[in-house]
């Protein structure tokens, strides 16, 4: 796994920032997202949606648990397992059909079901820094390193 670092001041650079980590990504499409609430999970996932083509609203989804988005021919599924408790759960929404898609997903508190994933699988971490500013963390597949910097 290769590890890159980005610091954003704002919210206002994730756009940016959400760029190089799509060309990072590859061909990969299961992405995974930590931080603590308010961190910028669902507002970097937005501009991941975005750049991808989508042109509806993007929400959380802690209550409906999936939101599925449309950007063209292509599904993004935007997954927030926050409120399960169990893998069970998990499995009684359809996750295994979710992953196996080939389509992006891009879920936030993805530790329930880390006994489903087959690693590696790219991980965002997002801290909140002490001036508010945010430090991501992106863990990925050095097969996919496709960014020349």
């Amino acid at each position: 796994m290769k590890q890159v670092e980005f610091l954003a001041a704002d919210l206002t650079v994730l756009p940016e920032i959400a760029k190089q980590i799509l060309a990072l990504l590859g061909e990969q499409r299961i992405v995974l997202f930590e931080g603590e609430i308010g961190a910028g999970k669902t507002t970097l996932i937005k501009s991941l949606c975005q750049l991808l083509g989508m042109e509806e609203s993007v929400t959380s989804p802690t209550f409906s648990i999936v939101n599925e988005y449309k950007a063209g021919a292509s599904i993004i599924y935007h997954i927030d397992l926050y409120r399960l408790k169990e893998l069970e759960e998990a499995l009684e929404i359809g996750i295994e059909e979710y992953l196996d898609s080939g389509h992006y997903c891009f879920i936030e508190w993805p530790d329930l079901i880390e006994p489903l994933l087959e690693p590696p699988s790219p991980r965002i971490s997002i801290d909140i820094m002490a001036d508010s500013s945010r430090k991501i963390l992106f863990l990925y597949d050095s097969a996919s390193d496709n960014l020349q910097i």
